[in-house]
């Protein structure tokens, strides 16, 4: 009797004593997820490699690729040549024949720092580019009338570009006569940061966000003050457009920022609008130091709309006899009560639609993700 009641109490204890262990480690791992809210949750590229793949053995599973061209055949150079084309880091732009001139002007930085360059040609037109000198070099995609962020959830996914250091991912209408990429990924490095920026010209730049904009003194800024604008931005700012932001026209990411902002872009919202305000999210770290526009070198967006024709372009409209087309101005067009079509104010109308979307599904997700903490939550 003595021993059956010597038995239950030991049981009791040592329940009270596993209960009393579970519930501490459970309380250190949330205090710990809470602690270290930028830890990611995504499949380092080791876990990967070691994951079981249908029933492939493991040695044989390859996980990453790159974007390098390789000789059809062996010649007695072209080992040596591979070897040497070890390009650690990736431009890729959307481009489109008007622009070529200046898409010329921004290859030619790049390619001598050590850079693969992947052109977009959203219009189609890739033969037009074969008499650059360097256009056996780069790699060309066309896909009529897509846009860069398109482009980018197709053909730069983080396994495809995981050997790249850094992706700039930019837009054609860039000036680059003060920016250099060898410098530029220098600091970049030496500031610690994950997603950057160059600084923009004030002068001669189309402007649309004030942290955007150079200045003389420095070589890097994280955030702007003032009123003027996008809103109120003081040093107790903690968010976009006062702090961890840049602008969608030329950001460049580590390869761990850009392996979490490829999964952000949204497969059928391809005009990327509201992604800005959140990429913050992939920095690894706090957004207000790992996110920055670097000022040293710079560049000037020289805003030009082509993607979807120019606004002011004149419409034309041909007669079924297969004569020569006749081009009538949108005054007459209005005055017979005719709206002509501006494709340049129904890519904005989409656009907007599309941020609208975009929020839409951060809400939702937000919501449904119990076990999701905001790092930027205030408190």
């Amino acid at each position: 009797m003595k021993q059956k009641l010597y038995l239950s109490v030991l049981s009791v204890v040592m329940l009270c004593i596993f209960y009393t262990t579970t519930n501490f480690q459970y309380q250190q791992t949330e205090f710990e997820a809470r602690s270290h809210p930028f830890d990611s949750d995504l499949l380092t590229e080791s876990d990967m490699t070691t994951s079981r793949i249908g029933y492939l053995p493991r040695g044989i599973v390859h996980s990453n690729s790159d974007m390098e061209l390789k000789p059809l055949w062996v010649t007695k150079n072209s080992g040596s040549k591979e070897l040497d084309q070890s390009h650690q880091n990736l431009l890729a732009i959307p481009v489109g024949i008007k622009q070529k001139k200046n898409v010329d002007a921004i290859v030619l930085k790049f390619l001598p720092e050590n850079f693969t360059v992947i052109l977009f040609h959203y219009d189609g037109n890739v033969d037009g580019w074969h008499d650059l000198h360097w256009s056996n070099s780069v790699i060309h995609i066309a896909a009529p009338n897509q846009t860069k962020w398109w482009f980018a959830k197709r053909f730069l996914h983080p396994d495809v570009v995981s050997t790249y250091d850094y992706i700039f991912l930019w837009d054609e209408d860039l000036g680059v006569a003060n920016f250099h990429p060898g410098r530029y990924l220098q600091i970049m490095k030496s500031e610690g940061l994950e997603i950057s920026q160059p600084a923009l010209d004030p002068k001669l730049s189309e402007i649309h966000h004030r942290i955007t904009i150079r200045r003389k003194k420095g070589k890097v800024h994280r955030r702007v003050y003032g009123t003027r604008g996008s809103g109120y931005c003081s040093s107790a700012s903690e968010g976009p457009p006062c702090t961890g932001w840049v602008e969608g026209m030329a950001p460049v990411f580590s390869r761990a920022a850009w392996r979490c902002a490829w999964y952000l872009i949204q497969n059928d919202l391809i005009h990327g609008w509201g992604m800005d305000m959140k990429l913050g999210y992939c920095a690894q770290g706090d957004r207000t130091k790992k996110v920055g526009v670097i000022d040293s070198e710079y560049i000037v967006h020289q805003g030009v709309e082509t993607l979807g024709g120019s606004s002011s372009e004149k419409k034309a409209v041909g007669r079924a006899s297969g004569r020569s087309k006749r081009l009538i101005p949108k005054a007459t067009l209005q005055k017979r009560g005719r709206t002509p079509f501006d494709a340049r104010i129904e890519i904005r109308r989409r656009s907007k639609a599309e941020l609208q979307n975009f929020q839409e599904r951060w809400d939702q997700a937000a919501k449904e993700d119990k076990d999701w903490v905001d790092p930027f939550q205030s408190h």
